[in-house]
């Protein structure tokens, strides 16, 4: 195999599969040697067994990592602090990417970052949407309030009012009251129902300025 021939196969995506590059008559042992080969030379990245990325030399463009996200552990979308972040609704910016999935947990540390999968129950693996997160690439993400839900559901004591004030939240408004609410209905959870009773509570006492809850 050629590294043009692989340049054309990939496209400008840059991530890849073994799998790709084994289908009809090929050499399987040569496509091996090539890609663990360009690894070394620093022209792949490998995320895990089985998965590449090019380099940043050969990529058109920066991928984004809720893409790579994605790939890494098929049957997960981004949430908690990753996609509150990508939402502008909180303060600090997130190193790792945290994911749901239904899927046991795992975690991916490789040369581009760090990748966390957490587990959920098939109950609470919903309300999330393929959308575009950086131009022409796009990706399984939570909506707002879910991924704000998979926090405090996944989070230990946070449906604490301490907790929830330590989390800062910002651009509050385009928060979806009414669609937070059915979420919490249809996850069935009491932990959730009794932090959107505090978050409702927080807000009076606060006189927050804002519809919310």
């Amino acid at each position: 195999m050629k590294w043009d021939s692989l340049l054309r196969q990939v496209g400008a995506e840059g991530v890849f599969e073994t799998g790709l590059l084994l289908a009809g008559d090929v050499d399987r042992h040569d496509v091996h040697r090539q890609l663990s080969r360009w690894t070394k030379q620093g022209r792949l990245v490998q995320l895990r067994r089985g998965l590449y990325v090019l380099s940043s030399a050969y990529r058109p463009q920066r991928t984004h990592p809720f893409v790579l996200a994605n790939r890494l552990h098929q049957g997960s979308y981004v949430s908690l602090q990753s996609a509150l972040a990508f939402y502008g609704m909180i303060p600090e910016g997130v190193m790792v990417v945290t994911s749901v999935g239904t899927k046991r947990p795992a975690r991916y540390d490789t040369e581009i970052g760090a990748f966390i999968y957490r587990h959920v129950q098939k109950r609470m693996f919903f309300a999330y949407e393929r959308m575009e997160v950086s131009r022409g690439e796009y990706a399984f993400v939570a909506c707002r309030e879910k991924a704000l839900l998979d926090l405090i559901y996944l989070t230990p004591h946070a449906d604490q009012p301490n907790y929830l004030r330590e989390l800062r939240l910002q651009n509050l408004p385009e928060i979806d009251s009414q669609k937070l609410e059915e979420l919490v209905e249809q996850s069935g959870s009491a932990k959730l129902t009794r932090a959107l009773r505090i978050l409702g509570e927080l807000k009076h006492q606060e006189n927050v300025e804002y519809e919310f809850l």
